[in-house]
Protein backbone atom coordinates (compact mmCIF):
# COMPACT_ATOMS: atom_id res chain seq x y z
CA UNK A 1 0.00 0.00 0.00
CA UNK A 2 1.46 3.44 -0.84
CA UNK A 3 1.95 5.78 1.94
CA UNK A 4 -0.01 8.13 -0.60
CA UNK A 5 -2.97 6.81 -1.36
CA UNK A 6 -6.41 8.10 -3.29
CA UNK A 7 -9.81 6.96 -2.32
CA UNK A 8 -13.13 7.27 -2.61
CA UNK A 9 -15.97 7.40 -0.36
CA UNK A 10 -19.19 5.71 -2.15
CA UNK A 11 -21.65 7.09 0.78
CA UNK A 12 -20.40 10.26 0.02
CA UNK A 13 -19.83 10.28 -3.88
CA UNK A 14 -22.76 11.44 -5.74
CA UNK A 15 -21.15 10.60 -9.31
CA UNK A 16 -21.18 14.21 -10.81
CA UNK A 17 -18.05 13.40 -12.73
CA UNK A 18 -16.09 16.41 -11.44
CA UNK A 19 -12.98 14.41 -10.47
CA UNK A 20 -12.48 12.81 -13.72
CA UNK A 21 -12.71 16.13 -15.52
CA UNK A 22 -10.02 17.70 -13.46
CA UNK A 23 -7.34 14.47 -13.40
CA UNK A 24 -4.67 14.69 -15.55
CA UNK A 25 -3.56 11.34 -15.36
CA UNK A 26 -6.77 9.94 -16.56
CA UNK A 27 -6.99 8.37 -13.48
CA UNK A 28 -10.65 8.30 -12.04
CA UNK A 29 -13.25 7.30 -13.77
CA UNK A 30 -17.04 6.89 -13.46
CA UNK A 31 -18.90 3.80 -13.16
CA UNK A 32 -22.66 3.72 -12.09
CA UNK A 33 -22.85 6.90 -10.89
CA UNK A 34 -19.66 6.61 -8.33
CA UNK A 35 -16.19 7.62 -8.85
CA UNK A 36 -13.51 5.19 -9.11
CA UNK A 37 -9.76 4.94 -9.02
CA UNK A 38 -8.30 2.87 -11.68
CA UNK A 39 -4.72 2.04 -10.45
CA UNK A 40 -2.00 3.62 -7.66
CA UNK A 41 -0.06 4.94 -10.90
CA UNK A 42 -1.47 8.40 -9.87
CA UNK A 43 -0.14 12.02 -10.03
CA UNK A 44 -1.58 12.62 -6.19
CA UNK A 45 -2.07 16.42 -7.41
CA UNK A 46 -5.08 16.28 -5.06
CA UNK A 47 -7.16 18.14 -7.88
CA UNK A 48 -9.56 15.31 -7.06
CA UNK A 49 -10.07 16.43 -4.07
CA UNK A 50 -10.26 20.27 -4.26
CA UNK A 51 -13.03 20.02 -6.81
CA UNK A 52 -15.34 17.19 -4.87
CA UNK A 53 -18.55 18.71 -3.61
CA UNK A 54 -19.14 16.29 -1.09
CA UNK A 55 -15.69 15.76 0.07
CA UNK A 56 -16.08 12.03 -0.73
CA UNK A 57 -12.19 11.46 -2.39
CA UNK A 58 -9.32 11.92 0.16
CA UNK A 59 -5.39 11.51 -0.23
CA UNK A 60 -4.27 8.96 2.29
CA UNK A 61 -0.68 10.61 4.08
CA UNK A 62 -0.95 14.07 4.79
CA UNK A 63 -2.00 16.15 7.22
CA UNK A 64 -5.75 16.76 6.83
CA UNK A 65 -5.73 20.10 9.09
CA UNK A 66 -3.74 21.97 6.00
CA UNK A 67 -6.77 21.93 3.94
CA UNK A 68 -8.34 25.27 3.72
CA UNK A 69 -11.81 25.87 2.37
CA UNK A 70 -12.68 28.29 -0.32
CA UNK A 71 -13.68 31.70 0.67
CA UNK A 72 -14.95 34.19 -2.13
CA UNK A 73 -11.05 36.02 -3.12
CA UNK A 74 -11.05 38.81 -5.58
CA UNK A 75 -7.17 39.77 -6.41
CA UNK A 76 -7.11 43.67 -7.86
CA UNK A 77 -5.44 43.28 -11.27
CA UNK A 78 -3.61 46.80 -11.41
CA UNK A 79 -2.72 46.24 -7.74
CA UNK A 80 -0.49 42.73 -8.74
CA UNK A 81 0.60 44.85 -11.63
CA UNK A 82 2.07 47.32 -9.58
CA UNK A 83 3.57 44.78 -7.32
CA UNK A 84 5.63 43.44 -10.38
CA UNK A 85 6.60 47.33 -11.86
CA UNK A 86 7.60 48.68 -8.49
CA UNK A 87 9.83 45.54 -7.31
CA UNK A 88 13.40 46.55 -7.27
CA UNK A 89 16.12 44.45 -6.36
CA UNK A 90 17.50 45.60 -3.01
CA UNK A 91 21.26 45.14 -2.14
CA UNK A 92 20.86 48.36 0.77
CA UNK A 93 19.67 46.83 3.98
CA UNK A 94 18.23 47.77 7.66
CA UNK A 95 19.76 46.50 10.82
CA UNK A 96 16.38 44.55 11.62
CA UNK A 97 15.56 41.48 12.27
CA UNK A 98 12.92 39.47 10.48
CA UNK A 99 10.19 38.06 12.83
CA UNK A 100 9.69 34.19 12.99
CA UNK A 101 5.69 34.78 11.93
CA UNK A 102 7.14 35.97 8.83
CA UNK A 103 9.53 34.08 7.68
CA UNK A 104 7.14 31.31 7.68
CA UNK A 105 5.12 32.80 5.60
CA UNK A 106 7.22 33.40 3.37
CA UNK A 107 8.49 29.53 3.24
CA UNK A 108 4.92 28.49 3.14
CA UNK A 109 4.39 30.31 -0.04
CA UNK A 110 7.11 28.24 -1.61
CA UNK A 111 5.68 25.24 -0.26
CA UNK A 112 2.27 25.84 -1.72
CA UNK A 113 3.97 26.85 -5.22
CA UNK A 114 3.00 24.16 -8.20
CA UNK A 115 5.66 22.00 -9.25
CA UNK A 116 5.80 20.10 -12.50
CA UNK A 117 4.36 16.20 -12.24
CA UNK A 118 3.62 17.35 -8.52
CA UNK A 119 6.94 16.37 -7.73
CA UNK A 120 7.34 18.86 -4.93
CA UNK A 121 11.01 18.39 -4.60
CA UNK A 122 12.06 21.66 -3.56
CA UNK A 123 14.32 21.86 -0.43
CA UNK A 124 14.72 25.36 1.35
CA UNK A 125 17.92 25.99 3.23
CA UNK A 126 17.60 29.02 4.98
CA UNK A 127 20.86 30.83 6.17
CA UNK A 128 20.51 32.73 9.84
CA UNK A 129 23.62 31.63 12.43
CA UNK A 130 25.81 30.25 9.67
CA UNK A 131 25.35 32.88 7.42
CA UNK A 132 28.56 34.66 7.40
CA UNK A 133 31.03 31.27 7.47
CA UNK A 134 29.02 30.60 4.14
CA UNK A 135 29.38 34.31 2.84
CA UNK A 136 32.98 33.84 3.47
CA UNK A 137 33.39 30.68 2.35
CA UNK A 138 31.95 32.08 -0.98
CA UNK A 139 33.72 35.14 -1.12
CA UNK A 140 36.93 32.93 -0.96
CA UNK A 141 36.25 30.50 -3.96
CA UNK A 142 35.03 34.19 -6.17
CA UNK A 143 38.43 35.97 -4.88
CA UNK A 144 40.15 33.25 -6.55
CA UNK A 145 38.34 33.06 -10.22
CA UNK A 146 38.16 37.28 -10.22
CA UNK A 147 40.92 37.99 -12.31
CA UNK A 148 40.07 35.27 -15.22
CA UNK A 149 36.41 36.69 -14.89
CA UNK A 150 38.97 40.41 -15.16
CA UNK A 151 39.95 39.44 -18.47
CA UNK A 152 36.66 38.87 -19.75
CA UNK A 153 33.77 41.38 -18.23
CA UNK A 154 34.89 45.35 -17.83
CA UNK A 155 31.48 44.78 -15.51
CA UNK A 156 33.99 42.64 -13.51
CA UNK A 157 36.68 45.13 -13.21
CA UNK A 158 34.54 47.45 -11.72
CA UNK A 159 33.54 45.06 -8.31
CA UNK A 160 35.75 44.17 -5.58
CA UNK A 161 34.42 41.26 -3.96
CA UNK A 162 34.47 42.05 -0.56
CA UNK A 163 33.27 40.39 2.78
CA UNK A 164 30.00 40.97 2.04
CA UNK A 165 29.89 40.81 -1.89
CA UNK A 166 26.38 38.31 -2.00
CA UNK A 167 24.37 39.05 1.29
CA UNK A 168 25.01 42.69 1.82
CA UNK A 169 24.50 42.30 5.66
CA UNK A 170 21.00 41.36 5.36
CA UNK A 171 19.60 39.44 8.10
CA UNK A 172 18.04 36.52 6.23
CA UNK A 173 18.88 34.66 3.10
CA UNK A 174 17.08 31.32 1.54
CA UNK A 175 18.65 29.11 -0.45
CA UNK A 176 16.34 26.79 -3.03
CA UNK A 177 16.90 23.93 -4.01
CA UNK A 178 14.85 21.39 -6.52
CA UNK A 179 16.44 18.43 -8.67
CA UNK A 180 13.98 20.35 -11.29
CA UNK A 181 15.35 23.88 -11.67
CA UNK A 182 12.28 25.96 -12.66
CA UNK A 183 10.23 24.35 -9.72
CA UNK A 184 12.67 26.12 -7.49
CA UNK A 185 12.09 29.49 -9.46
CA UNK A 186 8.20 29.09 -9.61
CA UNK A 187 8.89 29.05 -5.17
CA UNK A 188 11.11 32.14 -5.41
CA UNK A 189 8.54 34.46 -7.30
CA UNK A 190 5.58 32.95 -4.94
CA UNK A 191 8.41 33.75 -2.14
CA UNK A 192 8.87 36.93 -3.02
CA UNK A 193 5.63 38.22 -3.39
CA UNK A 194 4.78 36.99 0.29
CA UNK A 195 8.51 39.00 1.17
CA UNK A 196 6.78 42.04 -0.31
CA UNK A 197 3.46 41.76 1.14
CA UNK A 198 5.34 41.61 4.48
CA UNK A 199 7.71 45.20 3.35
CA UNK A 200 10.24 43.00 2.57
CA UNK A 201 13.13 43.83 -0.26
CA UNK A 202 14.39 40.53 -2.01
CA UNK A 203 17.35 40.05 -4.04
CA UNK A 204 17.59 37.32 -6.29
CA UNK A 205 21.39 36.29 -5.88
CA UNK A 206 23.15 34.58 -9.13
CA UNK A 207 26.41 35.10 -7.81
CA UNK A 208 25.74 32.72 -4.74
CA UNK A 209 23.45 30.34 -6.47
CA UNK A 210 26.70 29.41 -8.93
CA UNK A 211 28.95 29.47 -6.16
CA UNK A 212 26.88 26.75 -4.25
CA UNK A 213 26.65 24.97 -7.27
CA UNK A 214 30.24 25.03 -8.01
CA UNK A 215 32.12 24.27 -4.22
CA UNK A 216 31.11 20.93 -2.72
CA UNK A 217 32.47 22.40 0.18
CA UNK A 218 29.57 24.48 0.42
CA UNK A 219 27.13 22.38 -0.22
CA UNK A 220 28.39 19.95 2.62
CA UNK A 221 28.87 22.40 5.10
CA UNK A 222 25.17 23.22 4.10
CA UNK A 223 23.63 20.18 4.58
CA UNK A 224 22.54 20.00 0.60
CA UNK A 225 20.53 16.76 0.31
CA UNK A 226 22.07 15.09 -2.87
CA UNK A 227 20.68 14.97 -6.54
CA UNK A 228 19.40 18.78 -5.79
CA UNK A 229 20.70 21.71 -6.73
CA UNK A 230 20.45 25.34 -6.14
CA UNK A 231 17.84 27.20 -8.65
CA UNK A 232 18.07 30.44 -7.01
CA UNK A 233 19.04 32.45 -3.86
CA UNK A 234 17.01 34.84 -2.16
CA UNK A 235 18.83 37.77 0.27
CA UNK A 236 15.78 39.49 2.36
CA UNK A 237 15.26 41.70 4.42
CA UNK A 238 13.86 45.24 5.24
CA UNK A 239 14.86 47.93 2.45
CA UNK A 240 17.09 50.58 3.59
CA UNK A 241 16.42 52.58 0.43
CA UNK A 242 13.10 53.92 -0.52
CA UNK A 243 12.71 54.08 -4.47
CA UNK A 244 10.42 57.00 -5.89
CA UNK A 245 9.13 55.50 -8.95
CA UNK A 246 9.05 53.03 -11.28
CA UNK A 247 11.88 52.48 -14.27
CA UNK A 248 11.84 52.53 -17.71
CA UNK A 249 11.47 49.26 -19.79
CA UNK A 250 11.88 47.73 -23.06
CA UNK A 251 8.45 48.01 -25.43
CA UNK A 252 6.44 44.72 -25.17
CA UNK A 253 7.89 41.83 -27.52
CA UNK A 254 4.81 40.01 -27.95
CA UNK A 255 3.74 37.67 -31.21
CA UNK A 256 0.30 37.14 -31.86
CA UNK A 257 0.17 34.05 -33.88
Amino acid sequence: MNRHQVTVDTQKCIGCGMCTKVCVAHNITTVDKKAQILSDDCLLCGQCTAVCPTKAITVSGYDAGQIVEKENMHLDPDEILNAIRFRRSTRNFKKQEIPKSVIDQILEAGRLTHTAKNTQDVTYIVLDKEKERIEKMAVGLFQKIKPFADLLSPLSKKNTIDSHFFFFQAPLVIVILAKNKTNGILAAQNMEFAAQANGLGVLFSGFFTAAFNTSTKIRRTMKAPKGKKAAITLVLGYPAINFLRSVPRKPLDAIYV
